[in-house]
């Protein structure tokens, strides 16, 4: 007998048929597997859980093969479409050299060709449209996404905003000549008269010019910032925010120095994106902007851009002119490249400095 064990256990256990041999005989067939398998239904294999087949090789090696056909098609149109415009780019490139950047005339009889202008009315726009059309796309995309109204209201006015996307250039361009336009001349006139010394507002809106240009390229690239703005903004888990409650800090500071810089990545792709939309815009600038072939810091002063040039040129451009309009298409692709590497760099930079990423 166990010291240990009370008096009077060992023969209440023997009386009870328990620690003798008849209490150690083995258990019946049925409990010995309940036993052994306490899991029977883990040991019947099912196809998720068995190794692939010959069919699912045969797939996974068809859709590789598919997906690897779709990129190599991408990479050799972009690379034949280089090919070809670089081709016809060559004669002027050879004739005008850098003076081609360089220059300020654009004149067919005289056989003068010069796109810096061009390449100011490009970036200028561009990056007045980028001031407009981000802060607003940013505003709209925390306004969304940070509890600011249920998510029913959230989902319509999304919509609503990308609809923005599914209208015409042109139909832009005419809104902007038969609206736009009026509505901004008396501001512009006054801002001329009583501030007429400061270079934005040296000049007179007559018609066409830099400010309702820019004014509808930030509408339309308004709906690519806000919409992936918004998608970046919602990857961030909730628990973030919850955190930065839980440290004390009201909403506004959780957004500004928590949400935001968290998808500073997400929101500069936005950006990035929306700057190569707006440099790329041809009708509704080909409308609006003036088509003056001049350099001016002026909100109201007509200006031009390289796509605005190509597409008013090149219907009724001879031999000459059309080599001259392919180089000036080389160097809005050289533009748009350069912005894009410039954009995945602090892309990158971001991701380091916020993210923790490599």
């Amino acid at each position: 007998m166990n010291p240990r064990q009370p008096p009077g256990i060992r023969p209440r256990l023997v009386a009870a048929g328990l620690g003798t041999e008849r209490h150690r005989q083995p258990f019946p067939h049925s409990q010995e597997n309940a036993m052994a398998n306490p899991f029977p239904h883990a040991q019947s294999a099912s196809p998720i859980s068995g190794p692939p087949s010959a069919l699912e090789y045969a797939s996974d090696r068809i859709f590789r093969a598919i997906a690897l056909s779709a990129a190599s098609v991408i990479i050799i149109l972009t690379a034949y479409i280089l090919w070809e415009v670089a081709g016809k780019a060559m004669p002027a490139i050879g004739d005008y050299g850098l003076g081609f950047i360089t220059g300020t005339e654009w004149d067919v009889n005289k056989g003068t060709f010069g796109v810096l202008p061009e390449i100011w009315g490009t970036l200028y726009s561009s990056l007045l449209a980028l001031l407009l059309g981000g802060v607003f796309g940013i505003a709209i995309a925390i306004f969304l996404t940070q509890d600011f109204i249920n998510h029913r209201l959230a989902t319509i006015f999304r919509t609503l905003i990308e609809m923005l996307a599914a209208i015409p250039s042109v139909v832009f361009g005419l809104w902007g000549i038969y609206v736009l336009i009026p509505l901004l001349k008396p501001g512009a006139e006054w801002l001329h008269d009583e501030f007429g010394w400061i270079p934005l507002f040296g000049s007179d809106l007559s018609g066409p010019g830099m400010a309702p240009a820019a004014l509808v390229l930030a509408i339309m690239i308004l709906p690519t910032v806000a919409a992936i703005s918004v998608d970046a903004l919602r990857r961030i888990p909730y628990k973030v925010k919850e955190a930065a409650y839980g440290m004390g800090t009201t909403r506004w500071e959780a957004i500004l120095k928590v949400m935001l810089p968290t998808a500073s990545s997400g929101l500069l792709a936005a950006l990035v994106l929306g700057f190569g939309r707006a440099l790329g815009e041809t009708m509704a600038l080909a409308m609006l902007i003036g088509n003056a072939n001049q350099i001016s810091l002026s909100l109201f002063s007509p200006a031009n851009t390289l796509a605005s040039l190509l597409a008013s040129n090149f219907p009724e451009a001879g031999q000459v002119e059309v080599h001259a309009l392919m180089y000036a298409a080389m160097v809005l692709l050289a533009i748009t490249f350069l912005v894009n590497v410039l954009g995945l760099g602090i892309q990158q930079y971001t991701l380091r400095k916020f993210e923790g990423k490599k």
